[in-house]
């Protein structure tokens, strides 16, 4: 094969419809099946860039000497812009063609990213063809459509709901999730500057010129006398759990515990990212020995989701950190049983679901406060069932983290809950207590991303758009970053995810002028403010489920579509 070939439009998708992986990095054009089940980072951070110019995604997850092996998986060059295709795993359809001279713009016919197309692409809504136009006429709430068999009923508002709502005008359900969804695309694309191609390219020009100025300031470099600090903080912590438990004060030593998981997983996330050494087997050494033996957490399952999330942040069909139905639906899209493409799972939106939502403004808080018994089966589940990394580079993982899990369950589990704690209720409260301490982390983890939008504004949006609309920062002083280890900046983490986190305060100030050059929002809210926003997120979306259900009884009693 040619590897300095020019390949057209045409020959990368035929690439792509024939089962390759192809990715587009600096004009290079990549098929990297041979790497994908060996990638540290899994699988699915390679598929959903399949098809994509990904150069930015790529430069900013990899060092630099990562980024200099990527020849050999090199097939060929492209010449000028890329157009992004649809990623097979995001729904993308390419067909093989044969007519290598049929241009690129008359052949695409399964290239859905012309921004111009966006806001009538019904693949993005999940709406039926067929039933198109007649959702169109119906899907404003309020019109005059008294009269006909299926129009609206007025109805009074559900005395659920926190504050007083006029009566609203039903139509069917399926056209009223359309109509929220497709009003959430509406309201970004009027907010975001504009997805034609030159203005995602100037972002994208002026995103490249950003990160070079990071490096460039040293800002990559880690301080590691604040790691000193840190590691005095955590073991000055862990001294009172063992005083606290040693003079028999369980739930005082509980509480201390409980504080010095919440600090040290801080630690853990940037090792994770490798910001820390920037070294694959010292970082993962570190994050191993911290999320694994400390708190008894995988970082493989940590890394497999969390590298996913950073990719294709806040997309309900493939982001895993926003996919908790049926305990919290954070948008409409999980009213229609949507499946993850990351748990390869069904999210059916049953009657547990009506529920729980329709509660999920009051639960928010106490979820959050034993969620880390989750984060529990969610390792578990991880560390023996996933596939086992078929690298070389990264075939000891699997086993040490199998082994400090282990020596987890014996020190906390047994050591001190078996054998320290007195009798069962102690060991009840204990744990109880424990795992409660920790419930800021979980809710700071959930405040950056919960209250953003969940639209799919389609394959034009540029990288950095994308992570900025998505994701919020948290202001606080300075001297409080301790307490949100570095989660605060998560906007600016999500630009640069390998820039250590004490490093991460300077980088705001250039993403704050990028922004303005860019014309591109930056979300950033008070602790206190975040928080009301994420509840008001979870309150929106349970009016928007009583709604739904009204539709849904209306269509039942009127016999509409069907139902009885």
């Amino acid at each position: 094969m040619d590897r300095d070939q020019i390949l057209s439009a045409n020959a990368v998708r035929r690439l792509i419809a024939s089962g390759k992986h192809i990715v587009i990095s600096e004009g290079r054009v990549l098929q990297l099946d041979g790497w994908i089940d060996k990638h540290p980072g899994g699988k699915l951070a390679i598929m959903h860039m399949v098809g994509r110019d990904a150069t930015d995604e790529m430069n900013i997850y990899h060092s630099t000497e990562t980024l200099a092996t990527l020849h050999r998986y090199r097939v060929g060059f492209i010449v000028g812009h890329w157009t992004n295709l649809t990623p097979p795993i995001r729904g993308g359809v390419h067909l093989l063609t044969s007519d290598e001279n049929t241009s690129d713009d008359a052949s695409d016919i399964d290239d859905l990213s012309d921004a111009s197309t966006l806001c009538t692409r019904t693949t993005s809504l999940n709406i039926d063809p067929a039933r198109d136009e007649a959702l169109r006429e119906r899907i404003a709430l309020g019109s005059d459509l008294d009269g006909q068999e299926d129009g609206p009923l007025q109805v009074p508002s559900s005395g659920r709901n926190r504050g007083s709502r006029k009566a609203r005008s039903l139509i069917t359900s399926e056209a009223y999730i359309d109509k929220v969804m497709q009003g959430e695309i509406d309201d970004n694309l009027r907010d975001y500057p504009s997805l034609d191609e030159t203005t995602q390219r100037a972002i994208s020009s002026a995103y490249r010129q950003l990160h070079q100025e990071v490096k460039d300031n040293g800002l990559y470099r880690c301080r590691y006398f604040e790691y000193a600090k840190e590691l005095t903080r955590y073991l000055s912590i862990f001294a009172l759990f063992c005083t606290a438990l040693r003079c028999g004060w369980y739930l005082t030593s509980a509480a201390f515990l409980g504080l010095f998981w919440h600090q040290i997983m801080f630690t853990a996330h940037d090792a994770g990212h490798r910001g820390i050494t920037h070294n694959f087997v010292a970082d993962n050494l570190i994050g191993l020995f911290i999320a694994d033996f400390c708190c008894g957490l995988s970082l493989g399952w940590w890394k497999s989701s969390h590298n996913v999330h950073h990719i294709i942040t806040n997309h309900p069909e493939h982001d895993p950190d926003i996919q908790n139905v049926p305990l919290f639906a954070t948008c409409p899209s999980f009213f229609k049983s949507l499946r993850s493409t990351y748990y390869d799972f069904q999210f059916v939106w049953d009657k547990v679901a009506d529920f729980t939502v329709a509660y999920q403004y009051y639960t928010y808080y106490p979820v959050m406060a034993v969620a880390r018994f989750n984060l529990y089966a969610l390792s578990m589940h991880y560390l023996f069932t996933s596939p086992r990394p078929q690298s070389r580079i990264t075939s000891w993982v699997r086993p040490t983290e199998i082994a400090f899990i282990v020596c987890y369950w014996l020190w906390f589990g047994y050591g001190i809950v078996w054998l320290t704690l007195p009798d069962w209720p102690t060991r009840i409260l204990f744990v109880l207590l424990s795992h409660m301490i920790t419930m800021p982390l979980h809710v700071q983890i959930t405040l950056s991303h919960w209250a953003m939008p969940t639209a799919d504004l389609g394959d034009a949006e540029s990288f950095p758009q994308r992570q900025l609309r998505t994701t919020m920062d948290v202001d606080c002083p300075e001297w409080l970053d301790f307490i949100h280890g570095g989660l605060q900046f998560q906007a600016v983490h999500h630009l640069f995810p390998q820039v250590p986190r004490h490093n991460l305060r300077k980088v705001q100030s250039l993403v704050r002028n990028f922004c303005k050059e860019t014309g591109i929002k930056y979300t950033i809210y008070g602790f206190k403010d975040g928080n009301k926003q994420v509840l008001g997120r979870l309150a929106e979306v349970a009016d928007q489920m009583d709604m739904m259900l009204q539709c849904q009884k209306y269509m039942a009693e009127t016999r509409i579509s069907g139902l009885h």
